[in-house]
């Protein structure tokens, strides 16, 4: 920042120095010019014809410099059949006269004559009663013109120079001070990684703010992620502990149904680990903004592989077909087929499925046509291996799966009576997608 800002620092004073430099020069020039064609006028307008038709002038010019011989500043008359009338600094050097200007007007230009650098303004005319095309010419050594602008040239650099060093130290001060709170925010950070606090709580200004509470958010996410995914090794340990310690007694004990008993508990060891990792990808991508699921195609999708499943099951779907839920699709495809197949497990054999939205929530509607759940059941069905059939194949664990799921993405799911179809009506909120 500063490297770029003292860049573009010196671009624009150099560009703004020349500039100035130009007008000053040119206002200084125009000044020097004007001091010589008010001499010219005033030659001109004491020029007068002499007896042999000779030019003379009626009274000698103001400046003692042009009696003084070499003084810097010169005058000259001059024209064809005529002697060359000097001012008498010229002394025996005369003023070169060049060709004859078309025009009369004052021609200003610089010269080099007798070692030295003239300013010369020169004018062509015809006095009254003459018929000689005269020259009249005044010039001035260029030494106090030159010295003028070197003087002011040599003010512009150094107030330039001046300028711009304070501007790039206010520029490495205001990046220094504006840099500040960033070096807060390393060094809280710094902080947090020894240990020494878990959040930054000290005051920042209100640009760096924002960046603060975001990180503290990002923080908090990270470690609400981290206790989860603690919480969850260790149901899962808990989850397997059970099943593990009935193979090692049943091989310990030498039961003839060991293989069985294998087998029993190794798929409730592999559902228990499903379940696991279906919330572990869940809250590995609850944290995307990119999380979107169409929700009438996955109705259809699971619609469609129930029906194989429980052939003699009916299930109708209908709703709004624009839904959009903030969930992963694989994650949304898991607890709806879930949910459709504990309808069509344990319903009567009729299922319908609903899909709407209410207050800025995605709400799909399952109803069975089955017994349904008392009401006393229907908070403890949700732990983790409850059935209140255990005469139908299972593990306990699909709706427990939806719960955990459903709260991950901030939904939820409740059980209540169907008031259609008499059994049982499960209501899934999940949040809307923004469009």
């Amino acid at each position: 920042m500063i490297v770029v800002a003292s860049a573009w620092i010196i671009v624009l004073l150099a560009g703004g120095g020349f500039a100035l430099d130009r007008v000053l020069t040119s206002a200084v020039t125009r000044n020097f010019d004007e001091q010589l064609e008010f001499l010219l006028s005033s030659m001109i307008a004491s020029a007068e014809l002499g007896p042999g038709g000779e030019v003379l002038l009626n009274r000698e010019l103001a400046d003692q410099r042009f009696l003084e011989p070499f003084s810097g500043a010169y005058w000259q008359i001059s024209g064809d059949g005529y002697e060359t009338f000097p001012s008498r600094s010229l002394w025996d050097y005369r003023l070169s006269t060049g060709r004859a200007h078309d025009d009369m007007d004052v021609h200003i230009y610089d010269s080099v004559q007798f070692d030295e650098e003239l300013r010369i303004a020169e004018r062509d005319l015809t006095l009254p009663g003459s018929e000689v095309r005269w020259r009249f010419q005044v010039a001035q050594n260029r030494n106090s013109l030159d010295a003028q602008i070197a003087d002011f040239r040599s003010t512009l650099l150094v107030s330039f120079l001046i300028l711009g060093f304070g501007l790039i130290i206010m520029v490495g001060l205001q990046t220094w001070v504006g840099l500040q709170p960033l070096r807060k925010v390393r060094v809280e950070i710094a902080r947090m990684r020894a240990g020494e606090s878990s959040r930054i709580d000290a005051p920042m200004p209100s640009e760096v703010a924002p960046m603060v509470e975001e990180l503290n958010a990002l923080v908090e996410h990270n470690e609400r992620q981290a206790e989860e995914a603690r919480r969850h090794a260790g149901n899962l340990a808990h989850a397997l502990k059970t099943p593990l310690s009935v193979i090692m007694n049943a091989a310990a004990a030498g039961q003839p149904d060991l293989a069985q008993a294998v087998i029993r508990e190794a798929r409730t060891m592999r559902r228990q680990i499903d379940h696991h990792l279906a919330r572990a990808r869940a809250v590995g991508r609850r944290g995307s903004a990119h999380s979107r699921a169409e929700i009438w195609p996955a109705i259809e999708a699971v619609e469609r592989a129930v029906s194989r499943l429980y052939p003699n099951v009916r299930i109708d779907i209908d709703g709004r077909k624009d839904l959009v839920a903030h969930i992963e699709r694989q994650d949304f495809d898991e607890m709806l087929g879930n949910l459709v197949e504990n309808a069509a497990k344990y319903g009567g054999g009729s299922v319908f499925v609903t899909a709407g939205a209410q207050a800025g929530f995605v709400e799909i509607l399952v109803e069975d046509d089955g017994s349904g759940i008392p009401q006393a059941d229907r908070l403890r069905i949700f732990d983790r291996g409850v059935r209140l059939d255990s005469g139908k194949p299972g593990t306990g664990l699909g709706l427990a799966i939806v719960r955990d799921v459903a709260e991950i993405y901030d939904g939820t799911v409740s059980l209540e009576e169907s008031e259609d179809l008499g059994g049982l009506l499960v209501r899934l909120r999940l949040p809307a997608a923004s469009s």
